[in-house]
């Protein structure tokens, strides 16, 4: 049997947790927390694999170990592993506090409303991404990947950090700052959990199911009268839910909507979790953007310019765009975005003659391309409780793939 012992927000519990242990295995700080019994082997954790290997070797004995981690070691902690390489039926598991319920304890808040994302050893624009578009979301930290690094990439962004460090313990501190005060500071390897925060809705409506909050109108591909719009000037709803099929977007991600107009795609991409930026050239549709993202509850980061000169202002590279106007910069922006995206690029054109241009810009960036004419009718009534078919306008649609990101695995 392995015993793993949750250690709190840092604070040991009793000193006898490894008591009849003949194999305790943990962080340096822990195994100095505890008291060892007499003949124990003590492993200091360091990389992972010897440690599990010497761990197999008395699980095959049937001799009793001890793993120390730190607070709940079954939210992304140790008892993952643990689980696919001796199997959960071998794992007595005693949870202690975690960071993150620490954390927003130490900052009065309640978390059932949190997005929770591990940056530790993983790709921090995901954890990025995820504050950009969320209200509240708890980033454990590591190496490269802790509060400077995200206020850095969150300086331009009305969020505020808590930055909780060394909780539990006699040193712990927890810190309320802007994301540019953050970048400027030297944190150190104490810092615990960081917590993003928009101030205006760190306290959202009572819940029945946890997790982040979802958008009230249920569904995607909304109808046009969703949105605001000028003189029906909106990608139609039967167009917009094939682009949201091959954009793809997901919690983490980062999307651009190029040419937004009503922002119908950023926002239906907001509504499916991501982060989003709406470029757009005209003043009144950059308020169209922003009081639809108000409308239905999300954050779109919306600005002013004309593509492509813009694009190069945005910052990090999105993982999927959709391009919705462009008139005859369109290939030259095709090809940026091209150029930019992790995964896919979505272009859709009202005219042929543009078609052959912004192909040729997906597959010169190296995308594999593919595309249909959308052509749809939709019921509209007549006198006499009849009903006849009104035509939309037909809608080129491209899409451009990279082709690695079709078989990468998707890491939340």
């Amino acid at each position: 049997m392995i015993t793993v012992v949750g250690m709190g927000a840092g604070a040991p519990p009793g000193g006898d947790v490894a008591a009849g242990a003949e194999l305790v295995v943990g962080g340096r700080r822990h195994l100095d927390a505890v008291r060892l019994p007499e003949g124990a082997e003590r492993v200091v954790l360091g990389a992972l694999a010897p440690a599990l290997d010497r761990v197999a070797e008395y699980v095959a004995k049937e001799r009793r170990v001890v793993v120390l981690a730190s607070g709940d070691p079954g939210f992304f902690g140790i008892v993952r592993v643990l689980a696919e390489r001796f199997g959960p039926e071998r794992l007595d598991v005693r949870p202690g506090v975690s960071s993150v319920a620490a954390a927003f304890a130490r900052a009065g808040l309640p978390w059932d409303d949190a997005v929770v994302a591990s940056a530790h050893g993983r790709e921090l624009r995901t954890a990025v991404n995820l504050c950009r578009a969320h209200p509240k979301v708890a980033v454990l930290t590591g190496p490269g990947a802790g509060p400077a690094e995200l206020g850095a990439a969150l300086r331009n962004d009305s969020r505020v950090l808590v930055v909780a460090s060394a909780l539990g313990c006699a040193e712990e501190r927890v810190e309320r700052l802007t994301p540019a005060e953050a970048a400027r500071r030297d944190w150190g390897t104490a810092v615990s959990v960081v917590l993003c925060l928009d101030e205006t809705r760190e306290l959202g409506p009572v819940r029945t199911v946890a997790g982040p909050p979802r958008p009230d109108t249920a569904g995607w591909a909304l109808d046009e009268a969703a949105f605001a719009h000028r003189d029906s000037m909106i990608t139609k709803f039967e167009v917009r839910a094939l682009a949201l099929a091959r954009l793809g977007p997901r919690p983490g991600d980062l999307v651009w909507d190029v040419g937004a107009g009503s922002g119908s795609v950023a926002v239906e991409c907001a509504r499916l979790g991501a982060a989003v930026t709406a470029v757009e050239k005209t003043p009144d549709g950059v308020g169209r953007v922003r009081a639809n993202a108000a409308a239905h509850g999300v954050d779109v980061r919306v600005v002013h310019g004309a593509a492509p000169t813009v694009l190069s202002d945005l910052g990090d590279d999105p993982d999927a765009v959709f391009v919705g106007g462009g008139g005859r910069a369109l290939p030259a922006i095709v090809a940026q975005c091209a150029r930019r995206a992790r995964r896919t690029v979505v272009v859709a054109m009202a005219a042929l003659d543009r078609v052959p241009a912004a192909r040729e810009a997906l597959l010169g960036a190296g995308l594999e391309c593919d595309g249909v004419l959308l052509q749809s009718s939709r019921l509209a009534p007549l006198p006499g409780d009849v009903t006849r078919l009104a035509a939309t306008n037909p809608v080129f649609l491209l899409w451009g793939v990279r082709p690695h990101s079709r078989t990468e695995g998707v890491t939340p």
